[in-house]
């Protein structure tokens, strides 16, 4: 089993905090998608207001992002959470496509 990095040393930092996570997919550069950003508190929502103003669809669901958060940026998602993240971009897409057709 691969390791895959630790929660933050001070794990109640965590609890009752938002967090957020960037991702990126290239397909044709990486074989899963990449942190491109993640963070805690007024991190986490500086990290969602960027995403808002540029036009990233944004997706909120709590403990996917508690998990991803424990990622640093570069590091591509684990395995585990393949089908978890595949759901959210579908989800993404959906509803980009859907908004488009409005």
């Amino acid at each position: 089993m691969e390791k895959h990095p630790k929660a933050p040393a001070n794990n109640k930092r965590l609890y009752g905090q938002n967090a957020a996570v960037a991702l990126k997919y290239n397909p044709d550069m990486n074989y899963a998608p990449v942190v491109v950003a993640s963070g805690l508190g007024e991190l986490a929502q500086r990290i969602v207001n960027i995403a808002d103003e540029a036009g990233v669809p944004v997706y909120r669901d709590d403990s996917v992002a508690a998990l991803l958060v424990m990622l640093n940026a570069g590091e591509t998602i684990p395995k585990e959470l393949y089908q978890i993240v595949a759901a959210i971009y579908a989800e993404v897409v959906y509803t980009a496509n859907d908004m488009r057709k409005k």
